[in-house]
């Protein structure tokens, strides 16, 4: 175990639970620490934004908010579409995935899961992480970043067939084509004989939370099996997004 983290965290436990802001002497006093060892970890929890400091005196900021939040919206948002994907999957008999962005690692996690009845079928299990330039769930999201963020990420990127967008200028036009289609697809990108479909969802703000996905057999993605699969794909990501909130306008497909 480490203790630099346990006690780190000890200290913004300490902070959140008091009702006032706290010196480096009365932290030091309850949890039993130096106090040269509780203002160095207090300056790198102010660093990362996790404490504010006003006349030496220390409290949590809103970021613990902020993630907490996250969770919470992840859970939420995985309650919320379960019924809608159980119906999506009976639609179409393909998996169904509810997925969310890990933007710094360039990846997603799968939070919800629905599987197809088919005998041939593409397998997904929750916490799954794939990289999210290849999938369909993964560029849908990635299209709902800003520019910056985009640019942050490498000029090259990890390839997986021979279709994956390994170049990051490739993958910001495709993002453009994503965004003025409201869904990515994927065929074979990160494996070859998977593809799929993706829409965002949204919550009561607008901000993308989660993307719907269905994972097919490429040998199954026909061109007019994917034409009929879209529509209901897209009403299904709609109907989680109004359910969690979302406004009519962020809806671009109404």
């Amino acid at each position: 175990m480490d203790t630099t983290v346990v006690k780190a965290l000890t200290i913004l436990e300490a902070l959140a639970a008091s009702a006032s802001p706290l010196g480096v002497t009365e932290l030091a006093t309850r949890l039993d620490l130096s106090k040269s060892n509780v203002h160095r970890l207090l300056q790198t929890l102010a660093a990362r934004g996790y404490v504010a400091a006003s006349d030496h005196r220390y409290a949590p900021t809103t970021r613990l908010w902020e993630l907490g939040t996250l969770i919470v919206g992840r859970l939420e948002v995985a309650r919320v579409a379960a019924p809608v994907m159980q119906r999506l999957v009976q639609a179409v008999d393909e998996t169904a995935h509810l997925s969310v962005l890990d933007l710094a690692a360039c990846a997603v996690v799968s939070i919800h899961n629905v599987e197809s009845s088919q005998p041939v079928r593409a397998y997904s299990r929750i916490g799954q992480r794939t990289p999210a330039h290849c999938v369909a769930t993964g560029k849908a999201l990635l299209a709902e970043q800003p520019l910056q963020s985009l640019m942050a990420l490498p000029e090259t990127l990890p390839r997986f067939t021979p279709k994956t967008l390994v170049r990051r200028a490739d993958l910001l036009k495709a993002i453009e084509k994503i965004r003025a289609a409201g869904y990515a697809t994927n065929l074979g990108e990160w494996h070859a004989q998977v593809g799929g479909a993706a829409a965002v969802i949204r919550d009561h703000t607008g901000r993308p939370i989660a993307a719907l996905g269905l994972t097919v057999p490429v040998e199954r993605l026909k061109p007019e099996v994917l034409r009929r699969y879209l529509p209901l794909l897209t009403a299904a990501a709609d109907e989680i997004s109004r359910l969690m909130g979302a406004p009519a306008s962020a809806l671009t497909r109404d």
